[in-house]
């Protein structure tokens, strides 16, 4: 694994101006919020119950219900993608495919899932499903779930390679000016690292340096993969299906792991609203925009709010937490529903905070919360965790768990609320301050109950609070995929490309011995190995290029080697013309397409080498750039 540092733009900027005065008193400042952030947090929450759209709190609250007894189990192994596991109809092989991919502690997760699905069909008298050992014959078990058996070993030898930082929290010996600094492992699965952290923090000389948290939130360094780094909207659908299926094991392996007792909500039937813009599901919103404008992946309206407030409210002093006026908000409101699709708007005499408040109602009367009904409590829970190492594990998983409509939303409005909080000395509204006033707006919602804020205290607002500044200060690392699942969603669908082989004992030796054997011959020279690369503009394969591969060689190297070609073999106009009559392709990406992956667009800093070695049956293809789709 790499050790080079790749952190967020916002890691960066703190890191460059970390000791010029003001980012000293921004720091100090940032510690804890102050009373006013703390009275503009219970004015928030206040705002909320007395709206209109809480007038049904109780039975918006009975629609969705939690699941009964047993059927929240039967709903988690469908998400997980393991609903085979309770079928009679299904093969044994069908069973073993996902199974085969998960590590330990997964494994037990999912094990402590089916025996509670179990004891609640017993308690019905009904048939219980066979026990997830029982799936696989003594002679195939431990070839077919190597994860299971040297998870715990694997994880060790990963994080004993790393700077003893990245095992413990920082310790105060660490001096008072200096940046403080996180590493963020992904190449070991988040609840595995939890076992080996709660089996250190167990021993006293680690008790007696366990650090004090001030409040004060360090930058993120994560190792960079050779591999690089891959964010979620470099996936295709089908594996981002994958993807969420094993991070939902993975979350709920570390929820049991840290104790966090976590019920899921689903969402019942509403009346369809009046609205155009207000109380619309927000899958039905994009369906429509995506009628006027293709491929955007956030509301129209939400993206002219927040382009508006970006130009004229992001330096307003108090923006988000000055109220606006009642009475302008509600025939701006009126005005909008009528008139935002019919032609366009005049922005022109609209406050900036009265724009901010339609904002802030528009997260909060969404049907179902922008955090999701599924997840808005284990979002919550995530202020009861101590470790900051695990909250961010934690957040990530969650947000690949999302739905697209709500993460690409979220996604949308977190990039805003950052922007407002680099604009700080213009309109005095640090992360603490920006945190505190929309915590309540994402966190307290009319469908789930809430303890999000049960008692006026301090430490209710505070720790609501700090989950939310951790979603706007770590919204880069959050986006992105974590190594270990990208290895687990490839060994995914190379089993299923295999599925054939648990059929028959014979024909897995064969294939073992194979495998043996070809271990044995030399190896062809890697300075020898050549990739022909397909170039596709649109639909079509315009042609081919010869790529030769070495230790170093990158997917950066195998673009800038595709330009210098470009610029000397115009393409009959389909990349860009220059003036001197050449072609060039300035917004072209390198996908990986094939063998154990669907799709993959691949980060610049990708060594090609270890991805021939990853993936060796897959295709290169280089693409134009797809739109990034939010629209902002």
């Amino acid at each position: 694994m790499s050790v080079e540092p790749w952190a967020s733009p916002q890691d960066q900027a703190a890191a460059e101006h970390a000791h010029s005065t003001h980012a000293a008193s921004s720091e100090d400042q940032e510690q804890h919020p102050d009373k006013l952030c703390l009275d503009s947090f219970w004015s928030e929450v206040e705002t909320i119950r007395q709206g209109s759209g809480y007038t049904d709190l109780e039975c918006s609250r009975r629609d969705s219900r939690q699941s009964e007894e047993g059927e929240q189990e039967e709903q988690w192994l469908a998400d997980a993608g393991l609903s085979t596991l309770i079928s009679e109809d299904s093969e044994d092989v069908d069973k073993a495919v996902l199974l085969s991919t998960l590590t330990r502690t997964q494994a037990e997760a999912v094990q402590r899932r089916l025996d509670s699905y179990t004891l609640s069909l017993r308690k019905r008298n009904k048939a219980a499903p066979r026990d997830v050992r029982d799936i696989f014959n003594p002679s195939i078990s431990q070839s077919l779930l190597p994860e299971a058996h040297h998870s715990e070993d694997s994880a060790q030898n990963s994080m004993a390679s790393l700077p003893k930082t990245s095992l413990s929290a920082v310790t105060p010996e660490h001096h008072r000016g200096a940046p403080k600094e996180e590493f963020f492992i992904t190449d070991v699965a988040y609840c595995e690292q939890a076992v080996i952290f709660l089996k250190q923090a167990r021993l006293p000389q680690n008790n007696s340096q366990r650090r004090k948290e001030d409040g004060t939130l360090p930058r993120v360094i994560c190792p960079k993969c050779r591999l690089g780094v891959t964010r979620i909207q470099d996936l295709s659908h089908s594996d981002m299906k994958k993807v969420r299926q094993l991070a939902l094991i993975d979350m709920t392996a570390l929820c049991d792991l840290l104790e966090l007792e976590v019920k899921r909500h689903k969402s019942g039937k509403r009346k369809i609203p009046e609205s155009t813009l207000y109380g619309v599901p927000l899958a039905a919103l994009l369906e429509n925009d995506q009628k006027i404008k293709p491929n955007t992946s956030t509301p129209l309206f939400m993206q002219a709010l927040l382009s508006f407030l970006e130009k004229k409210g992001v330096d307003s002093e108090g923006i988000l937490r000055v109220p606006g006026s009642q009475s302008r908000i509600k025939l701006l409101q009126q005005n909008l529903e009528t008139n935002f699709y019919s032609g366009p708007v005049s922005w022109d005499d609209v406050s900036p905070n009265d724009a901010a408040a339609l904002l802030k109602k528009f997260i909060r009367e969404l049907p179902a919360p922008l955090l999701s009904a599924e997840y808005l409590n284990t979002f919550s829970a995530v202020r009861d965790i101590t470790e900051l190492r695990q909250k961010l594990h934690m957040l990530n998983l969650l947000i690949l768990l999302l739905p697209e409509p709500n993460r690409n939303t979220l996604k949308a409005l977190l990039e805003f609320l950052s922007k407002v909080v680099s604009r700080e000395r213009k309109n005095r509204m640090n992360l603490w301050a920006v945190a505190t006033i929309m915590a309540p707006n994402l966190f307290l919602h009319k469908a789930v109950s809430s303890r999000l804020t049960e008692g006026a205290e301090k430490g209710h607002a505070e720790k609501a609070a700090d989950v939310m500044r951790l979603l706007i200060r770590y919204q880069d690392l959050l986006w992105t995929i974590p190594n270990f699942l990208m290895s687990q969603v490839r060994k995914l669908n190379e089993n299923s490309n295999r599925r054939y082989q648990f059929y028959d004992r014979r024909i897995k030796n064969l294939l073992r011995k194979i495998h043996t054997d070809s271990r044995d011959k030399p190896e062809k020279n890697i300075l020898e190995l050549c990739r022909t690369v397909k170039i596709q503009v649109g639909d079509l394969v315009s042609g081919t290029l010869e790529f030769q591969l070495n230790i170093n060689s990158r997917a950066s190297d195998l673009l800038a080697q595709f330009h210098r070609q470009s610029v000397r073999s115009p393409d009959n106009g389909k990349g860009k013309m220059r003036r001197n009559g050449s072609v060039a392709y300035p917004d072209c990406v390198l996908y990986e397409v094939g063998g154990n992956i669907g799709e993959h667009c691949l980060d610049p800093d990708t060594h090609l080498l270890d991805l021939f070695n990853s993936n060796s049956g897959g295709e290169w293809v280089i693409k134009l750039k797809p739109n990034a789709g939010r629209g902002l």
